[in-house]
């Protein structure tokens, strides 16, 4: 589709999702900027705002032409679901992806004031704080929805366990910008890098005391952490006490992720649950040897002794041990990292991500103008 068509020509598809700029807004945010390109819809972003919500990030999406919105935020739903049924009767949406718990139950009670007809939600993780007064309301909110979609089949499973209709619920795999990671590849240092946010989800500690245990057989790998998060300054303190200042660096946010991860040997992800996990698909297109925790949304996209190795959740002797097992032997840690890499490419990309949904988008409303939809 040309990319000189007028605004309005197309349908809108509005995203509503956090303003929290966590890998959920991120999916949403590339799914934007795809069809923006180029995609039979016109997208229209919509933020729930948090406080760490930045109006620079914002300023620059609108700067490349996407539209974006700002809705309240604030612990009662009900000011959010008011405003943005507003904003949706004045938009007029052809159809309303809501990614992410809260926002996909917010969003379609917003939907269902403002007559929106197709409504899809986009669950992000494989764990979320569902009360059971939100889970019953996710099941009769999926009674209006066209689709259920989760990013990864584990958390599609977890879904269809939560009582959500099986015939509904789809895997829609997430998919990033694999020309990011098309430069070449070089001399890679034997060091670790771990690429995520330091909050609750991620464990970071499990990491650090594998380190720590990798010391004492004589092995002293480099780790360069990547990211910001609220439990920064408690995993610095670890780091300190056990007395690994000299080997471990904090990078907080880093702009060049390709060139690092091209930089180094392996990758860690560990993590108390995912969704699907971005930055392990990153680390895979790059060509690292990945080591990750053996949990829901991790499974699939990395098979052990296939693509990577994966390793008990919060089992620091386990991590220690794939770790050393990759420095030791740098043919199994390239043989892993090529093959990890063969299936970024195969199957994470973010054209076919955007494919999967826009065939999805087409067969909903296709379906909602029929007349026996009426």
């Amino acid at each position: 589709m040309p990319n000189d068509i007028p605004p309005g020509a197309r349908p809108k598809v509005v995203h509503f999702v956090t303003g929290g700029f966590s890998g959920a807004t991120q999916v949403a945010i590339d799914l934007c900027m795809s069809a923006l390109r180029d995609g039979p819809y016109e997208p229209v972003l919509v933020l729930r705002r948090k406080r760490q919500t930045p109006q620079s990030r914002i300023d620059a999406l609108q700067d490349r032409g996407l539209t974006v919105m700002v809705v309240s935020g604030g612990w009662s739903h009900l000011p959010t679901i008011a405003e943005l049924a507003r904003l949706l009767r004045e938009l007029q949406p052809a159809a309303l992806l809501a990614h992410g718990f809260p926002e996909h139950l917010i969003g379609r009670r917003a939907g269902l004031r403002a007559g929106v007809r197709v409504m899809i939600q986009v669950e992000h993780n494989s764990r979320e704080r569902y009360s059971l007064w939100s889970r019953w309301l996710s099941r009769r909110l999926a009674r209006v929805s066209a689709a259920l979609v989760g990013v990864s089949e584990g958390v599609r499973q977890r879904l269809i366990a939560q009582g959500l209709p099986p015939e509904k619920t789809i895997a829609i795999p997430n998919g990033i910008d694999l020309s990011r990671f098309a430069g070449p590849g070089g001399e890679r240092e034997a060091g670790l890098v771990m690429s995520a946010r330091f909050a609750r989800q991620k464990d970071h500690a499990t990491l650090i005391a594998a380190l720590a245990r990798l010391v004492v057989r004589g092995l002293k790998p480099p780790l360069q952490l990547a990211g910001t998060g609220p439990l920064m300054g408690r995993m610095q303190a670890q780091v300190a006490r056990c007395g690994l200042q000299a080997q471990v660096r904090f990078l907080g946010h880093h702009a060049d992720m390709p060139g690092l991860l091209r930089s180094q040997r392996i990758f860690v992800l560990a993590t108390h649950f995912e969704g699907m996990p971005l930055a392990l698909v990153e680390a895979m297109a790059s060509g690292c040897a990945c080591i990750a925790s053996d949990v829901i949304g991790v499974r699939g996209v990395l098979d052990h002794e296939q693509t990577g190795l994966l390793v008990p959740e919060g089992d620091a002797d386990a991590l220690a041990a794939a770790v050393e097992r990759l420095l030791l032997d740098p043919a199994l840690a390239d043989r892993l990292g090529a093959s990890a890499r063969q299936r970024a490419l195969a199957e994470h990309g973010q054209a076919l991500m955007r494919q999967r949904y826009d065939t999805l988008l087409a067969q909903a409303i296709s379906a909602d103008r029929r007349p026996s939809s009426a």
